[in-house]
Order: structure tokens, then sequence, then C-alpha cells
């Protein structure tokens, strides 16, 4: 029941490594990004590449959480 259940129970899985990472890089790549974008530097260019690929990067960290979060039991694996 949706109702029943506490509020307060909120689990980071068992990698949290790999979410620390990827919040590290959101947070790393959002500063850089925004930093070459809205600021007048003559090296804006490299903050705005910079940004992205780290922002692309953390998606690996994301997929890899992700993906090792899944609990599958083994009568669906059929062993």
């Amino acid at each position: 029941m949706l109702l029943g259940r506490p509020w307060g129970r909120c689990s980071p899985g068992r990698c949290v490594l790999f979410l620390i990472l990827a919040l590290l890089c959101d947070a790393l790549g959002l500063v850089l990004l925004l930093l070459g974008i809205l600021a007048s530097l003559d090296y804006w260019d490299f903050l705005v590449y910079t940004g992205a690929l780290i922002l692309a990067f953390s998606l690996l960290f994301w997929i890899a959480w992700y993906s090792l979060n899944i609990e599958v039991s083994l009568e669906k694996l059929d062993l």
C-alpha cells in the first residue's frame, strides 16, 4: 500500500562509489559549462567543451550505478 510506506526510507544502493562519482562529475561539468557560457573569458570554448565532456562521462557512472543495483531473483534467471 503506497500510503502506508514511510517517506524517509531512501537508499543509495549497493554501489555508493559510482553514485558519488556520477554526482561529482555532474556538478563539476555543470559548473564548467555554465562558467564557459556565462563568463566573458578568452578561453570560454575550453570550459564549454570540457564541461560537456565531463557531463557525458558522468553518464557512464550513472549507467554503472543503475546496472549494478538491479536485483533479479534466482527464479527469474532459471538457474
